[in-house]
């Protein structure tokens, strides 16, 4: 088994980060949207890995392997989705072996698991491809298909199909490092950004262990303003937010008055 000590990676005890890579020509093109990006965003937050980036490259080898090498010496862990089915186009796995310089073998646990599911005769050459995994690797299993992803290093290879990709980041998962798990609060600003703007970033330089931020929409046919504040020290997010509720209040009561 690769080593994946904690000194294999970027980031701290309580700073573990992620980045995700997301391999199809389907995505770039619009025919596939993409439902995962989302979803392992919120399952890493939720126990403690910060997410940084995302990217999406096409089917192409070198593309791959520079995305993955640039990612892989920057942040703790690097999820990576799509390209690992039966297809020429699935070159996920010779991608990944290319960029750590390992050769790729066949897992005979995964012929053995793909042989539950079908004939031997009906286990051809293409069905074949999913059983390759690069020398060093480790499998990253899956409840749904049975054909695992692979682990190695610190990047964790899952398929692009949403519910077979949620069943390998569950099995992967209790094997992570993680950190403290961010707190988040939200506040309705009810006025518009440019009214607050200015003491929002005076909250900001003041706390700089919080990350503030301001987001816009546009909902039933008005504009609303939503302030979120996040970090790790609840007590410093309570503290945020009371001074930026405490900045508004003048604000709102201007705009009633108006």
């Amino acid at each position: 088994m690769t080593d994946t000590t904690p000194e294999t990676f970027a980031g701290t005890e309580t700073e573990i980060t992620a980045a995700i890579l997301v391999i199809g020509d389907e995505i770039l093109s619009g025919r596939t949207k993409d439902k995962n990006i989302g979803y392992i965003a919120d399952y890493l937050t939720n126990i403690g890995i910060d997410l940084r980036e995302v990217r999406i490259v096409p089917d192409v080898e070198d593309e791959i392997v520079s995305a993955l090498n640039a990612m892989r010496v920057r942040y703790t862990y690097v999820f990576t989705t799509g390209g690992i089915g039966p297809t020429h186009d699935d070159i996920t796995a010779d991608a990944v072996a290319k960029a750590f310089g390992v050769e790729l073998y066949e897992d005979e646990r995964i012929i053995a698991a793909m042989l539950e599911r079908m004939k031997p005769e009906d286990l051809n050459a293409a069905r074949r491809r999913m059983a390759r995994v690069p020398t060093g690797g480790d499998l990253v299993l899956n409840s749904v298909s049975r054909v695992p992803g692979f682990r190695i290093g610190n990047v964790i290879v899952m398929a692009g199909v949403p519910m077979i990709m949620q069943s390998m980041l569950d099995h992967v998962a209790p094997t992570l490092q993680t950190g403290v798990r961010l707190t988040m609060e939200s506040i309705e600003a009810e006025v518009p950004e440019g009214a607050y703007a200015a003491g929002l970033s005076e909250v900001a330089q003041a706390h700089p262990g919080l990350s503030i931020g301001s987001y816009p929409s546009y909902v039933d046919g008005k504009f609303k303003n939503q302030i979120v504040v996040r970090g790790r020290d609840p007590e410093e997010v309570a503290i945020g937010v009371r001074k930026i509720e405490a900045m508004l209040v003048p604000l709102r009561a201007a705009r009633n008055v108006g």
